[in-house]
């Protein structure tokens, strides 16, 4: 099939791309002409493992094309995507005048039969304001569609290529024919392509994120009471997470949820809701939990330093919201961050790939360490705020050279409590014990 996909971001990358590698002739349309440029002579502008060598390989076969017009992307396309920025507002809705800016052109120059999906994140109803769009120009008869994406950053290769579910909201029998043809060869194994109504659609993706977000929540709240009863919630984990019904996956505590979908879909869900004088309290406590979830570590950390934190140095492992990413939109080191300079420490920071982001985001207030152990170089502590697989297993005789004190505090319990202890570690972690305590 030849498809457009309009946007060039994160989702609209993987999406063309992937596309791409089953066969389709796929064009990205993007305003940016810097951006075209770049993925025109095969540089990719992203962060995602295994999406590279896709995207150079379709390109290099044909099937990949980058344009700034809007008219060449659609002109041939029987299938349209908007995979468009819907950035929130500050009451937490989801800002619409990308996606129907560009329904508003395409009604303009489509000129045969189009199906056009909604592949970003959309309030319910988005779909009707986008077929109004289009509508008030186009003369030919189209289809709206509405597909959200469950991509996970860091594996989003794989979970657009083996999707456990293709989600696809419409009501034309026309549109579903499309749409069956298109995903048919991602879901060969027997995983479901799931048809119902556009609303439904829009909806099952917030509701599905912000599920996550609340699982994730509730361990950590979880994880503040064993704080406080002296249980260990790597223990209570293992023991909640061996029910079929629970699942073992998205418990484990932390310093809270960031990036670029759960914050955002769970303030436009609770917005959403709030229009219709629907008071969801359940959501409201899960963005009222991890806000202060990010911030957790810190009265550890100021105990530590008899609240004297000025002109301390405090190593920083991990900028990005997760491992495999360098996406660092709500990370929780950002709220680390902010707070330790207040207090006037010193941040040394490394991440195998988020540092560029923050670079561009807080210039020279902090200090970026070319290499991990360049970062603990004369450095008070150790703070860990994301769980990239290398920092699992470090060098730590490294660690207690370099360090001016043989303390750890680690947002994402990556080390053993036995192992730390038997080391010497002063170690803080989440929801377990304190090791070695002064």
């Amino acid at each position: 099939m030849k498809i457009a996909v309009v946007g060039t971001g994160y989702v609209g990358l993987v999406t063309g791309t992937c596309f791409a590698e089953t066969g389709n002739n796929v064009i990205c349309v993007d305003i940016d002409k810097s951006k075209v440029d770049k993925l025109s002579s095969g540089h990719i502008t992203i962060y995602e493992p295994g999406l590279e060598k896709l995207f150079l390989r379709n390109q290099k076969e044909g099937r990949l094309h980058f344009t700034t017009s809007l008219d060449e992307a659609v002109k041939d396309a029987k299938i349209i995507f908007l995979a468009l920025p819907t950035p929130p507002g500050e009451d937490g809705s989801a800002d619409l005048k990308y996606i129907l800016g560009v329904a508003d052109d395409l009604g303009k120059i489509i000129t045969d039969y189009k199906v056009i999906i909604d592949k970003s994140t959309v309030p319910v109803g988005t779909a009707d304001k986008v077929h109004a769009a289009i509508a008030k120009n186009a003369t030919v008869a189209f289809d709206v569609v509405s597909n959200p994406e469950f991509l996970r950053e860091g594996v989003a290769v794989d979970d657009f290529m083996k999707p456990d579910r293709v989600v696809i909201g419409t009501t034309s029998e026309r549109a579903k024919k499309l749409m069956n043809d298109l995903y048919a060869p991602f879901v060969r194994q027997g995983n479901p392509i799931i048809f119902m109504d556009e609303k439904s659609a829009e909806l099952t993706k917030y509701a599905a994120n912000s599920f996550l977000a609340t699982k994730i929540t509730f361990m950590n709240e979880i994880a503040q009471l064993c704080e406080r009863l002296g249980a260990d919630v790597d223990m209570v984990r293992k023991g909640i997470g061996s029910d079929e019904r629970i699942g073992k996956r998205f418990l484990f505590p932390g310093i809270g949820y960031g990036g670029s979908c759960f914050p955002k879909d769970v303030q436009a869900l609770v917005k959403s809701s709030n229009d219709i004088n629907y008071d969801f309290k359940i959501l409201n406590a899960v963005m009222e939990v991890n806000d202060k979830q990010k911030l957790h570590l810190l009265p550890a950390i100021k105990t530590f330093f008899n609240n004297e934190l000025k002109g301390k140095k405090i190593a920083l492992w991990g900028l990005a919201f997760k491992p495999n990413t360098d996406d660092i939109r709500e990370a929780p080191a950002l709220y680390i961050i902010e707070e330790l300079l207040k207090a006037g420490a010193i941040v040394q920071a490394f991440d195998p790939e988020a540092m560029n982001n923050v670079k561009a985001l807080l210039g020279n207030k902090i200090v970026f360490a070319e290499r991990q152990y360049d970062s603990l170089v004369d450095a008070d502590i150790l703070v860990i705020a994301t769980e990239w697989s290398e920092f699992r297993t470090p060098d730590f005789d490294k660690i207690t050279a370099l360090l001016k004190n043989k303390a750890i505090f680690d947002g994402r319990n990556l080390f053993d409590l036995k192992q730390m202890e038997e080391m010497g570690f002063y170690y803080v972690s989440v929801g377990r014990k304190v090791v070695n305590q002064k």
